[in-house]
């Protein structure tokens, strides 16, 4: 199996975390399909698009950037960079929504994740614990020692 990324990252990412692609596969865009890393383990609890003042950003991918922004904020507090994250588990309460913005939402999630793409998963589901929330993600992380 090799290990690969899709674009060459630098030595310090390398020794942190990076994609894993099997032979023949065809390299995904936007996501990796498997990622290696070893270090501290980062998990955060599933944040949704709302700021310090828990007011919900206004629309579907406002809030999967103030989503973003506040996984970015846990990892950075916990001493972590985007580029140690190794896994997004993304839950949405539209689906169709999702899929009509994927265009809208390239530039914002590099606004706060640039273009390191880990591990993801997208789940679909009826509602959130936060009624005004239409997104929720979980991140793991796994830091240097």
């Amino acid at each position: 199996m090799a290990m690969t990324s899709g674009s060459p990252p630098s030595d310090t990412i390398s020794r942190r975390a990076r994609a894993v692609l099997p032979e023949g596969w065809p390299q995904p865009r936007g996501y990796a399909n498997g990622m290696v890393a070893e270090g501290k383990v980062l998990m955060t609890g599933g944040l949704v698009g709302w700021d310090a003042n828990g007011v919900f950003a206004k629309g579907f991918v406002a809030q999967i950037g103030q989503t973003l922004a506040n996984i970015k904020a846990v990892v950075e507090a916990g001493g972590g960079r985007i580029e140690d994250i190794v896994r997004l588990t993304w839950y949405v309460t539209d689906i169709e929504a999702y899929r009509n913005s994927l265009a809208e939402l390239g530039p914002v999630y590099r606004a706060s994740f640039g273009r390191h793409f880990p591990a993801m998963a997208v789940v679909a589901v009826a509602a959130l614990v936060e009624p005004e929330a239409m997104v929720e993600i979980e991140a793991t992380a796994v830091l240097a020692d």
